[in-house]
């Protein structure tokens, strides 16, 4: 038996991420806002740093990676911009 495996697309994993980020939003704001926050960051390092060591040792690094670390940080801060569109504030910073 032959395993297959799965390729996903740079959009996929962007609608993905996003997906259980707003569920995340939607059912509890303030942890949503620490996760995004934390994962979003260290996403953003991971990102900052492999392009650092690119410039200086150029590798066979596959484009995937790069889209998939773009979805990674950009995801967290699309499902925040949503939920603040669709519910007009943020609860937990007005309590």
């Amino acid at each position: 038996m032959r395993m297959e495996t799965v390729r996903f697309r740079p959009l996929e994993m962007l609608l993905s991420q996003i997906i259980v980020y707003s569920v995340l939003w939607l059912t509890h704001e303030y942890l949503a806002s620490m996760l995004s926050l934390t994962f979003g960051a260290i996403a953003l390092l991971i990102l900052l740093i492999s392009l650092v060591v690119e410039w200086l040792e150029p590798s066979r690094v596959p484009a995937t990676y790069w889209r998939f670390m773009l979805a990674t940080v950009l995801a967290p801060i699309a499902a925040a911009a949503i939920h603040y569109l669709v519910t007009g504030s943020i609860d937990w910073l007005q309590q």
